[in-house]
């Protein structure tokens, strides 16, 4: 029975209609809402002048403006160009390029050229024609046919490969995630630069540390020395008891013991050099005094909300959580139908020295459409995924902007009462030493024991240590406080070069690194709308 052309139209509509349908079906679902991030306070909560949380709030100082000293820039240097951690980061935002450049290359329709030829035997079924099938004549001219006979045919063209129309922005979305990837590995690459600069420049000041403590053993190792051989011929003429000369040979003793402690330090400080910063003999500072002649320089915190674009592991954090946003998209339109291109051209001929001369055209076009209708929930999985991957990164964009407000705040504070304990400290050295003094006058003049004059001298020398370390737990907090608020690599962000200024070799040596980063990614974000 042959039924009318027009009967068919009732059934392309309800197919139409169930594709539509089920279409619609696919984004039903509602998009889960996302967790909120908690704003940051309006200021920092610490006990210092207003003025100095609002004073220069946009200035970004260089490593080398910190502390200008050129075996400190030296040694940032070479950490730069040798240390293997941070190749190795440098490696990863290589890597995190190439694959984003790997997905954008693959929503890209793939064209090549080919050729192939074929060549098969067949057999013919003469034997099974009956006989007398066919008239005489006809039956005559099969059976002096060749029952073996071999195929050839040849091949040559243009192919286009299976490429998916991206009607539901799935792959443009997957194109973001990959771009945002590599934007979070490159910011996060410079905040491990950021880090590593601070450890060499903090390892450089412990260095500096025990290099005046231990100059200051030396020194009083030298005087105690000298106490006790005085003490000894003082015991040989009867003028004292061996009870003062074992007192002041403890001192020695002990004094010895904080050398050799020092000495210890400093070498393992020196091997830690080495590893940062490949070099196998760091420079030593001269002089006495290399620390106290360092001064300690006032540095801004500024507004906590500037700490979202100056500080490198919150940018990285924040380009991780737009790629999981991507993602959660591109999860959500694998719901929709795809569609997919595939098509060939070009010549074909029984022999392969006409294909190129009298070869017949030959040309292939092969849409089709697919939409999920039971994958046993693997959709959905991915899309589950893809949601609980983001909240988990908002959660952790939230840790990283809390933790920087706090890291503010704690070296603020400590910079602030550490001021105040230095200075309480040297007034504590000043007195010591008029103690010490006076403790050696009133032995002289046979007022006390020599039991208080070590003990002055102890005190003296404990201060002294003291009052160094003290120095140098400042100026580490001002490394602390630097690379809290982003170190240099908020000069891309604000600019403080006056105009015409020649940048430092360090400076340079982050611009360049600073250009690596922006410039694949200028080539990657190509075509892709954010």
């Amino acid at each position: 029975m042959n039924l009318p052309e027009h009967s068919f139209c009732p059934l392309r509509t309800i197919m139409a209609g169930t594709m539509v349908a089920l279409g619609l079906l696919g984004c039903a679902s509602a998009p889960r809402p996302e967790p909120p991030v908690a704003a940051l306070p309006s200021s920092y909560p610490v006990a210092v002048r207003a003025q100095e949380q609002q004073e220069a709030a946009a200035t970004v100082l260089r490593w080398d403006d910190l502390f200008p000293d050129p075996d400190l820039h030296r040694l940032l240097q070479a950490a730069l160009d040798y240390n293997s951690d941070l190749r190795a980061s440098v490696a990863r935002v290589e890597e995190a390029r190439a694959s984003a450049g790997l997905q954008r290359a693959n929503s890209l329709p793939a064209i090549g050229m080919g050729a192939q030829g074929i060549r098969s035997r067949v057999d013919l079924p003469i034997d099974q024609v009956p006989s007398g099938a066919l008239p005489q004549p006809w039956a005559a001219m099969l059976q002096s046919v060749d029952r073996t006979q071999i195929l050839s045919t040849y091949q040559a063209g243009v192919v286009l490969t299976p490429y998916e129309i991206d009607f539901w922005g799935k792959i443009r979305q997957l194109n973001q995630a990959a771009r945002d990837t590599y934007l979070a590995s490159a910011e996060a690459q410079q905040a491990f630069r950021t880090s590593l600069m601070a450890l060499v420049t903090d390892t450089w000041l412990q260095g500096l540390e025990l290099q005046e403590r231990l100059a200051l053993a030396h020194r009083t190792l030298a005087a105690n020395e000298e106490s006790h051989r005085i003490m000894r011929r003082r015991a040989a003429v009867g003028l004292i008891s061996d009870m003062e000369v074992r007192q002041t040979e403890s001192l020695v003793a002990s004094t010895r013991a904080d050398v050799a402690a020092l000495e210890r330090s400093l070498a393992q400080n020196r091997a830690l050099l080495t590893q940062l910063t490949h070099l196998p003999d760091p420079p030593k500072a001269q002089g006495e005094h290399p620390l106290t002649r360092l001064a300690d320089r006032p540095l801004p915190a500024g507004l906590p909300s500037t700490l979202l674009t100056r500080r490198p592991d919150i940018r990285a954090a924040e380009w991780q959580l737009r790629a999981a946003r991507a993602n959660v998209a591109a999860a959500r339109a694998a719901f929709l139908p795809s569609v997919t291109l595939t098509g060939a051209g070009g010549a074909i001929s029984d022999s392969f020295s006409n294909l190129f001369d009298h070869a017949y055209g030959a040309w292939l076009f092969v849409p089709s459409i697919h939409m999920p209708l039971f994958d046993g929930g693997r959709t959905q999985a991915h899309l589950d995924l893809a949601e609980a991957r983001r909240n988990e990164l908002v959660a952790q964009y939230e840790s990283s902007i809390r933790g920087a407000f706090r890291e503010v705040s704690e070296l603020m504070a400590a910079r602030h009462w550490l001021a105040e304990q230095e200075k309480d400290v040297r007034e504590l050295v000043a007195a010591q030493g008029d103690r010490e003094r006076i403790a050696l006058k009133r032995y002289d003049r046979g007022y006390n024991s020599y039991f208080e004059v070590l003990d002055a001298e102890r005190s003296r020398f404990a201060a002294e240590q003291g009052l160094v370390q003290l120095h140098r737990a400042r100026l580490s907090s001002l490394v602390g406080l630097y690379k809290a608020l982003g170190g240099d690599a908020a000069i891309a962000f604000v600019s403080t070069e006056p105009a015409g200024a020649a940048p430092s070799a360090l400076t340079a040596s982050a611009a360049s690194a600073s250009m690596r980063a922006a410039a694949p990614a200028a080539t990657v974000q190509e075509g892709i709308q954010p």
